[in-house]
């Protein structure tokens, strides 16, 4: 079951990755170049959300089934001394748990505001920054061996 979760949330990661940047730089576009908030826009930030929300639970999925957690809790010592235990134990998890509740904080309030130039702003913000706190934790180790 490990491997099979394990695959999912390591193949899902590429599209969330694809779909999390399309959709922050989209922001970005329609920020800076001041463009009207339209259709569109609005799809490529709520898939962006949705991708990234179905990510984080086979991810959480992932962590309670891995070894990684148990050790965590059964050998802490252990895994705070090595750092490529710790990022998959700890930093990786806390840090795409952060970078979600960003974007998810950054979606709502761009619902609130009423003018392009809002909501756009909203959406690059926070989409922005929960990329960055996602790509800064993600274990490239692991994806470029």
């Amino acid at each position: 079951m490990y491997n099979i979760i394990q695959h999912a949330h390591s193949g899902w990661a590429y599209l969330l990755l694809l779909v999390l940047g399309i959709a922050t730089i989209n922001s970005l576009i329609g920020w800076l170049g001041k463009k009207e908030f339209g259709n569109k826009d609005f799809s490529l930030a709520l898939v962006g959300l949705i991708v990234t929300h179905i990510q984080l639970l086979l991810g959480i999925v992932l962590w309670i089934v891995s070894p990684y957690s148990s050790m965590l809790f059964n050998n802490t010592s252990e895994v705070m001394g090595n750092s490529g235990l710790r990022l998959l134990a700890l930093e990786h998890p806390l840090m795409m748990i952060i970078g979600v509740t960003l974007l998810t904080i950054g979606y709502s309030k761009h619902k609130k505001k009423v003018i392009s130039s809002g909501k756009f702003k909203m959406l690059g913000i926070f989409y922005t920054l929960a990329f960055v706190v996602i790509l800064s934790r993600l274990p490239w180790s692991q994806w470029l061996a």
